[in-house]
């Protein structure tokens, strides 16, 4: 099983998104969560620094420019997706990657909050 490390990035991105209203409260995260061609073009277009801030997880062992690195996809590549953020969750807990479970969880939380 790969092992993660929580992506500081991304959180901080993830919290700037929050903190300015760009989200989204109410998503079907399987139809709206960005797969390979709408990650290759992003990727077109932006740098892998960028790309990396919008997964929590850091995949240890791959190298920075590559997409295995990253992991738990949180948003749409322009707003975060609360049901993004609850998958995240989930994912982390059954696999036990408890230090994104926890940022994940966080956030979710500062959404809620905010959206209140």
């Amino acid at each position: 099983m790969a092992s993660y490390t929580v992506n500081p990035a991304a959180v901080e991105r993830a919290r700037a998104l929050i903190d300015a209203r760009q989200y989204v409260l109410d998503s079907d995260w399987g139809a709206v969560a960005p797969h390979a061609d709408a990650a290759n073009k992003y990727l077109e277009r932006h740098s892998w620094a960028e790309y990396g801030a919008w997964h929590l997880g850091l995949t240890e062992g791959p190298g920075d420019e590559t997409k295995a690195r990253y992991a738990f996809v949180y948003g749409d590549f322009r707003r975060v997706h609360r049901t993004g953020l609850i998958a995240c969750v989930y994912r982390a807990a059954e696999w036990r990657h408890k230090d994104v479970e926890l940022a994940a969880h966080d956030l979710l939380q500062r959404l809620d909050k905010l959206a209140l």
